[in-house]
């Protein structure tokens, strides 16, 4: 793990205030920046500073009476230093995240799953569909709100 180091301050000085939090636990980055930022970051952190790796994008829900509710978690990597960065976006029921197909294509797999289990979108994704179940699935079951004994489906 690379621990706060001068590039890290690089980067936060390279986003300015699209830096809204930041953290870190073990070694392990984590930067929260601002949503409407977030095209425009991931892009100068993938060509800047050399994050050429999206290892994956997960969704999480902290529940629904956090705000924001919803975060989605970018965990990047620099294939060639070997750095790690986490990046975090937060957002509400109904707000929508800019997706990162553009910059990354592999985004577009782990966004539908984003979207499948929790129900966040992503504007701009070019095929936003669930991943994993049906069309008419009720819900999205990694919600905390997602009753755990499952939707009764006799009624």
């Amino acid at each position: 793990m690379v621990a706060m180091a001068d590039w890290l301050d690089e980067v936060k000085s390279r986003l300015g205030e699209a830096v809204l939090d930041e953290a870190e636990f073990r070694g392990e980055n984590t930067l929260v920046l601002d949503r409407g930022s977030l095209p425009h970051s991931l892009e100068v952190l993938k060509e800047e500073f050399g994050f050429n790796s999206l290892v994956d994008l997960c969704g999480l829900d902290m529940g629904e009476d956090q705000d924001p509710r919803f975060y989605v978690v970018y965990h990047l990597r620099n294939l060639d230093t070997k750095a790690q960065l986490r990046v975090k976006v937060g957002l509400n029921e109904g707000e929508k995240v800019p997706s990162a197909c553009e910059v990354w294509a592999g985004a577009n797999w782990m966004e539908r799953e984003a979207y499948d289990m929790f129900g966040i979108e992503f504007e701009g994704h070019p095929d936003l569909t669930r991943l994993y179940l049906a069309d008419d699935f009720p819900g999205h079951p990694l919600r905390k709100d997602y009753p755990t004994e499952g939707y009764d489906f006799e009624e």
